[in-house]
């Protein structure tokens, strides 16, 4: 067993966290996040993150896997979403079939972003259901995906770059976007955003957004180009919050608080906004992270849907275990 780290803020140690076999179903594992328990259909223990924050609209069925409860070997043992690094399509296809159990869906419902760290929102529709996963993508370089459609289960990857979750409870309509370095310098969250209110008449004001497990600034240390880009992109009174210089000449770059300062320039307010403190890195025996493995990994997936007419009320997730 292991224990979970969290990391709080700057130059501050991780904390030893608590061990899983000691969580019950619905244990906080970190800040406004839950650690959820099952068995699938075969009696495999799998274990996935959810955001309460999300939950509690009543409106959406959303993840964000570990690595535990899958059938990949070596490297990308167990819960690999990838068919790029080594691993089979057959146990890829397991792993994602274990997921749709949870989710109470089909592969089939699901549809993939293809990441190459754009800022490239891609409005899903019905005639997306399969594509990346069980059907051949007729779209490239998108990196986050937004729908209104019931059902229909956005999927994206992650090994340390952040995962972003909007839901609109309003309009009905929700987004999954991967940001990067990159992605975030150049703001795919406000982007996002934006890309609702144009297809779905969202409103920031009523937005809900998390941030999900990724690197934490203690483990992103970058090179003074990247941190240049920020820089020019971010008012020098952010710049204290989201890196700060190192004696040897590297930073350490805080994406969880860029992100935040990110959504809350697309209008959402503090309120509506929830980031995790659990990261990756910190964690490579619980979540993949491309920096502890040195690349040797899968790939986490983010997963979010509408709930469609037939799926269980406000009680979300737990009923449907």
């Amino acid at each position: 067993m292991y224990e979970i780290k969290r990391i709080r803020k700057k130059g501050q140690e991780a904390l030893q966290g608590f061990c899983l076999q000691d969580l019950e179903e619905g244990s906080m594992v970190g800040q406004g996040l839950w650690q959820n328990y099952r068995k699938t259909d075969e009696g495999v223990p799998l274990e996935f993150l959810t955001f309460p924050l999300l939950e509690e609209t009543g409106i959406v069925k959303h993840l964000f896997s570990t690595r535990l409860g899958g059938v990949s070997q070596g490297d990308c043992a167990s819960m690999n979403f990838s068919m790029d690094r080594g691993d089979s399509r057959e146990n890829v296809l397991t792993n994602f079939g274990r997921i749709a159990q949870v989710l109470g869906c089909g592969i089939d419902d699901m549809t993939a972003s293809h990441q190459t760290h754009t800022t490239n929102i891609r409005r899903m529709t019905e005639a997306d259901r399969g594509k990346g996963i069980l059907r051949k993508r007729d779209y490239q370089d998108v990196d986050g995906m937004v729908t209104d459609v019931p059902g229909l289960v956005l999927v994206t990857f992650y090994a340390d770059c952040v995962p972003l979750f909007l839901v609109d409870p309003v309009h009905k309509a929700v987004g999954l976007s991967h940001s990067g370095w990159k992605g975030t310098v150049k703001r795919i969250g406000k982007r996002t955003v934006e890309v609702m209110q144009e297809r779905y008449g969202s409103r920031p004001e009523d937005l809900l957004a998390a941030i999900g497990p990724s690197i934490c600034q203690d483990c992103y240390e970058v090179s003074k180009d990247v941190i240049q880009q920020f820089q020019e992109t971010f008012m020098p009174p952010q710049w204290e919050e989201i890196f700060y210089q190192k004696p040897n000449g590297k930073y350490q770059l805080n994406l969880w608080k860029a992100n935040e300062l990110i959504f809350r320039e697309a209008g959402l307010k503090n309120s509506q906004i929830v980031t995790t403190d659990l990261c990756t890195c910190c964690n490579p025996k619980l979540l993949f992270s491309h920096r502890a493995s040195k690349g040797k990994r899968g790939n986490l997936g983010a997963f979010l849907m509408l709930k469609g007419e037939m799926d269980d009320g406000a009680d979300g997730m737990k009923n449907a275990f």
